[in-house]
């Protein structure tokens, strides 16, 4: 086993932006993406991070494990546990570097949806296992969808990453991109994929869950209705459902997630430079949702 150990590869194949078009932003900072080109005699089941399997593609000739990096990852090296085709360990190493969020301070009227009642945590318990659940899914699949289309017409409103002070009290950073819309306006699938889940949460409001395979996850969350059932296939574009303003929210408005190998990451990554006619707006201080429990 020492021997092994001690034999054991550090191949750096961090993809430079500059030596090939991908088609994803795979800046390797914390709610973004690395992109690690694997050799040829790896196998991409047995590819890992930090214990979980992760979305395998391949571009131009060459595979390529896409990596989500958590909004907690540090600044650092770190690396893909993997095996060679002959059961030999390999480990594949990059950096991840620091990146800076902005910071949204809201004052929020129902201070029910700030701290909870005792007799909602019980609730809320419950549904975290089950969003948890939802977003660990995995599904193999051999052609994965990357480059999505924007799933509701209207502008960016509250970017992806901010670290929120609810009524002065810090809470976990915004893991999602919120776009403000109508409501009643239709939610359009980014990508095809299956629908995993739906339900009424007590922070999400109205939310449906898609699994695009390898674990790519996105959710829907504060809609008005919800138009998709579990275990329905839904084709790039398909209505799914509506925005609202269900859950922790003083006005309508879509938050969308996107969740890779569980990590929580920008959804705008996926979207290229086409996020429509609209571009980021300034933080909206009237959308106020907690979608991820983790």
């Amino acid at each position: 086993m020492s021997r092994s150990l001690t034999l054991l590869p550090f191949i750096a194949l961090l993809l430079p932006a500059w030596c090939h078009a991908f088609s994803l932003d795979h800046t390797p900072v914390p709610g973004g993406i690395a992109a690690i080109r694997l050799p040829a005699d790896a196998d991409p089941a047995s590819v890992r991070f930090e214990q979980q399997r992760v979305l395998i593609t391949r571009e131009e000739g060459e595979t390529y494990a896409i990596v989500g990096l958590a909004l907690d990852v540090k600044p650092g090296m770190y690396y893909l546990e993997a095996k060679t085709r002959a059961n030999k360990p390999l480990r594949l190493t990059f950096e991840v570097r620091d990146k800076t969020y902005e910071t949204q301070h809201i004052t929020i009227e129902d201070k029910r949806k700030v701290n909870p009642e005792k007799r909602d945590l019980e609730r809320i318990s419950h549904e975290q296992k089950q969003i948890g659940a939802d977003l660990r899914h995995w599904s193999d699949s051999s052609e994965v969808t990357l480059d999505f289309l924007k799933p509701v017409d209207g502008p960016l409103s509250s970017p992806f990453g901010l670290r929120r002070f609810f009524n002065e009290q810090p809470r976990k950073p915004h893991s999602g991109l919120d776009i403000a819309a109508g409501e009643g306006a239709p939610i359009h699938a980014p990508a095809p994929g299956t629908v995993i889940d739906t339900g009424e949460f007590f922070f999400n409001g109205n939310t449906v869950f898609i699994d695009h395979g390898q674990g790519l996850i996105t959710m829907y969350c504060h809609m008005s209705r919800i138009d998709v059932k579990p275990g329905q296939h839904v084709a790039t574009g398909e209505v799914i459902g509506a925005v609202g303003k269900t859950g922790r929210v003083t006005g309508p408005h879509l938050h969308w997630g996107v969740s890779l190998n569980n990590a929580r990451v920008d959804p705008l990554l996926f979207l290229g430079t086409d996020t429509g006619s609209d571009s980021p707006a300034t933080p909206a201080p009237t959308h106020r949702d907690r979608p991820d429990p983790g």
